[in-house]
């Protein structure tokens, strides 16, 4: 299975590119991963937004192979956690899924058409992220991801502290 994360805007423009590159080499010892940027569209955007989506909407399209599962990174979306976003990675690449494209929209959010063809819509949380952000922030969960599935060290599960009789600590 491919994974390629689909995102508006420059890549020399955010201060996270090293660290996306290096969760996105990580990704790559279990999934073959690219990371696209693709251009906002120019022009219109406050007075004709629903033109811009459209379009913005197209050039997702245009990186979506055949048999591909489009990922929207959507507010509205699911919230997973790290173990069921590995399951729902899994449940892709069990089903012989050739790949996954994950979109980040641009400032203007994403097309309804995206919306309504996505396989999943994902939240990354209810805390709304810099789109810049959020792109690490899913760089770093597909490779937690990767990690849970091959059995890795990286991803721990939480350890709550006990005290003597059994309870929480106070």
């Amino acid at each position: 299975m491919r994974l390629r994360v689909l995102w508006f805007g420059r890549p020399a423009a955010s201060p996270y590119e090293d660290q996306v590159a290096a969760y996105r080499k990580r990704v790559t010892r279990r999934w073959a991963a690219e990371d696209i940027p693709l251009r906002p569209e120019a022009g219109g955007r406050e007075t004709d937004p629903g033109r811009v989506l459209r379009e913005e909407c197209r050039a997702v399209l245009q990186h979506l192979p055949d048999r591909w599962r489009l990922v929207a990174l959507d507010e509205n979306g699911k919230t997973l956690t790290s173990e069921g976003m590995a399951a729902t990675l899994a449940r892709a690449e069990e089903s012989a899924c050739p790949g996954l494209a994950f979109v980040i929209g641009s400032d203007l959010g994403l097309d309804r058409e995206l919306l309504d063809a996505a396989w999943l819509r994902l939240s990354l949380g209810r805390l709304t992220l810099p789109h810049l952000l959020a792109r690490l922030v899913l760089w770093e969960q597909l490779f937690r991801s990767a990690d849970i599935r091959s059995g890795g060290a990286y991803h721990r599960r939480s350890v709550q502290w006990r005290s003597a009789d059994g309870g929480p600590a106070s």
